[in-house]
């Protein structure tokens, strides 16, 4: 089998009988071989989540045929699909500021090919970073925000984001809040990394929060952006220990590492169609 002929079908639906057997049959039915198949029923809410990676190389169909079918069959019991390709990687920007540490370790792990994406595009609202766009041959946009020109900013970058047909959004220390113009504009297809164990310091300087509080974890979280404040759908999360002996600098020292392993982690499960969204949560596969 080629890696390049497997493809990742992701749904989710109200929970009932037969789903499983539905997709796995019309796949089956066509060719398809089934490689993995991981599913979750959220006894909560009723709602079912499936991922399915399977060979296309056995298709008696044509893929754009293949997903008419699938059209009819998730319409029948109401479900969200997505499908993917792995010859066709997904294609990434990076929003940054000036902090270098998630960027270049981001960049690091593409070269390194632990990533199955492309990097067009960096972004940035100061110039401070540019020569690491200029040493990996990605283009580098500085487009400077400031309150009053916010919105009209922010509709540039969705225009420039659309025209490289990018999927996914990271913001990798970007220290900019977004408004909805970007937000709906990328619903859930954009990965913000917050230098804490959210909920907790939610906002400016949260490694200073955990400083006067005298915390003895550490984190750092990764989640899709939304409209709310540090509140959307939490995807990784990872801590380190910290005692009375660690001042606010050596909480950003320990810190930077954590940020850098949860937002790889959670830029991966996305590029690797892991991750589904349950309202204020995620369903992430392994």
């Amino acid at each position: 089998m080629s890696e390049d002929t497997r493809a990742t079908l992701l749904v989710s639906c109200p929970d009932r009988t037969g789903l499983v057997a539905a997709l796995a049959g019309l796949l089956s039915d066509h060719g398809a071989n089934i490689l993995r198949a991981q599913q979750h029923s959220d006894s909560l809410d009723a709602i079912f989540f499936q991922r399915i990676e399977f060979d296309c190389a056995g298709l008696d169909i044509s893929r754009q045929e293949l997903e008419s079918l699938l059209q009819i069959e998730c319409g029948r019991y109401q479900m969200e699909w997505r499908i993917s390709y792995a010859d066709r990687p997904k294609r990434v920007a990076i929003f940054v500021s000036k902090f270098e540490h998630c960027l270049s370790d981001l960049l690091l792990r593409l070269r390194l090919g632990e990533l199955n994406c492309e990097v067009p595009l960096i972004v940035s609202n100061h110039p401070d970073l540019k020569s690491i766009g200029d040493s990996n041959g990605i283009r580098f946009e500085v487009i400077p925000i400031t309150r009053e020109n916010k919105q009209e900013q922010e509709r540039a970058e969705v225009e420039l984001l659309k025209s490289l047909n990018i999927d996914l959004v990271v913001l990798a220390r970007y220290m900019q809040i977004l408004t909805p113009t970007l937000i709906d504009a990328f619903a859930h297809r954009i990965i913000n990394i917050h230098h804490s164990f959210l909920p907790a310091f939610i906002g400016a300087k949260p490694y200073h929060q955990a400083h006067e509080r005298g915390v003895k974890l550490i984190g750092a979280t990764a989640h899709f952006a939304t409209t709310d404040l540090d509140e959307g759908p939490i995807i990784a999360q990872g801590v380190e220990a910290s005692s009375h002996r660690d001042g606010p600098k050596d909480l950003v020292r320990k810190g930077r590492d954590i940020e850098r392993i949860v937002l790889a982690r959670a830029v991966h499960g996305f590029i690797d169609d892991r991750i589904l969204v349950n309202g204020r949560r995620t369903v992430v596969f392994e």
